[in-house]
């Protein structure tokens, strides 16, 4: 485990694909007004980048160079946060599944883990940071204040993701999403480099039979046993 410390408080959010975890980092984030970090969308805005640099994917150096040169803002907005990349505000792509499926395979080389961790840890500021992720408690944060790992069932993470899309007006196939978010699982599982499991000291709460506000409720009480609420 990485020996990384800060005397920044930071509160890590972790789970899998569509659990929820980058809402409720949003709300927490707010709602405390810490920094938020969506350490996802790094990867995200890394394979962004190589695709639209022409990288070649099966390239590792290729694509750590692309990840230690990102021209990425991360800018508040009514939604949560507003990504941009080289002057291009990219957060709706970003989200599409095949970037999301390219990160999951970027995010398993270790040249561009290693060439986001510092980036990563950059955003540790006072008053605080809500960082999420899939592997923000276990090594980027390993002594983070508190610790949430966040999870639902795949089908459920599935009928979230197909509501999301669907609002925005763009076509998705249920069974397909199902299967991409299945195959993840079992890809960011069985990685050989940090791969997704909760911290040992983790709260793990499963989100399949609850809303927004109840998940939040408990996390605030996580953060009010520490004094940071």
């Amino acid at each position: 485990m990485s020996e990384f410390q800060t005397s920044v408080h930071v509160a890590t959010i972790d789970g899998p694909s569509g659990s929820g975890k980058g809402t409720i980092a949003a709300l927490l984030a707010r709602r405390l007004g810490w920094a938020l970090l969506d350490s996802g969308a790094l990867y995200r805005v890394t394979a962004l980048a190589a695709m639209n640099q022409g990288v070649d994917f099966a390239d590792a150096d290729a694509l750590a160079a692309v990840a230690s040169n990102l021209d990425v803002r991360f800018i508040p907005s009514e939604d949560g946060l507003a990504i941009v990349l080289a002057g291009e505000r990219v957060s709706d792509s970003l989200r599409t599944e095949e970037v999301g499926a390219l990160a999951s395979r970027v995010a398993a080389l270790p040249a561009v883990r290693a060439a986001l961790l510092q980036c990563q840890r950059d955003f540790a500021r006072n008053p605080g940071l809500v960082a999420d992720g899939r592997d923000m408690g276990t090594v980027v944060f390993p002594n983070a204040t508190v610790k949430v790992f966040l999870t639902a069932s795949a089908e459920e993470r599935a009928k979230r993701r197909f509501g999301q899309l669907h609002q925005k007006g763009i076509d998705a196939s249920f069974d397909r999403l199902l299967a991409d978010i299945q195959a993840r699982d079992e890809r960011d599982s069985q990685r050989a480099v940090a791969p997704l499991r909760p911290a040992d000291d983790a709260i793990i709460l499963d989100s399949t039979q609850m809303s927004i506000q109840e998940v939040l409720a408990v996390v605030m009480v996580q953060m009010h046993l520490k004094g940071l609420a």
